[in-house]
């Protein structure tokens, strides 16, 4: 058995594959591509909502994150490492799209004991959750109304509330404080909360 197909078949821990793909070997460095190609792809189409656009973007991340792959320390795992390239690559993106919804609707300096992480800034405590976006029409007006937000909301409310990301995975993988994370998202559910009013109350 070569060494392609013992990489391919063999469940290597991230770590042993990151060394290998920092010395070169782009077999190592597809499998950790590949173990995580589905939720990166799945991250950047909600945030851009267009198929093409998403595997475009997610493709440049890749690069990036094959020319970057030396300088990765391992401080954090290879998927949070990858993950911020890929918001940071989607969120300049999308920036230069010029969205909607600019980022003078919040400030990113609010002190973290200005907000109450109980605070109720939705109509429901579970905001937005996959499961109950069982109506087409209630899951288009969501998407929609996500889309209205401005990049950085945006990317909060879906690591939140799609990925299931605690608040110090998402300051990692932004590269920001955990106080900057809470009021992008005590921001972004206000928002929501506005633009689904009619929505949630009739969830």
């Amino acid at each position: 058995m070569n060494k392609d197909a013992t990489l391919e078949e063999a469940e290597v821990p991230d770590a042993v594959l990151v060394e290998r793909a920092q010395l070169g070997e782009t077999v190592a460095f597809d499998q950790l591509v590949g173990r995580y190609r589905s939720r990166i792809f799945g991250m950047i189409y909600n945030m851009v909502h267009n198929e093409q656009d998403a595997w475009d973007l997610a493709q440049d991340s890749f690069v990036k994150a094959w020319k970057s792959i030396a300088r990765f320390r391992g401080q954090s795992s290879f998927y949070t490492w990858i993950y911020r390239i890929v918001m940071n690559v989607t969120i300049d993106w999308l920036r230069k799209k010029q969205v909607k919804g600019g980022d003078a609707e919040f400030d990113d300096a609010i002190q973290l004991q200005q907000i109450d992480p109980a605070a109720r800034t939705a109509p429901k405590a579970d905001a937005l959750p996959h499961e109950r976006m069982v109506q087409g029409e209630i899951r288009v007006r969501i998407e929609a109304a996500i889309a209205q937000l401005s990049p950085e909301h945006r990317a909060v409310i879906l690591m939140k509330e799609v990925e299931g990301m605690q608040y110090h995975e998402m300051a990692e993988s932004l590269g920001c404080s955990i106080g900057t994370v809470m009021s992008r998202l005590f921001y972004a559910r206000k928002k929501l909360q506005t633009l689904l009013r009619d929505v949630y109350e009739n969830v």
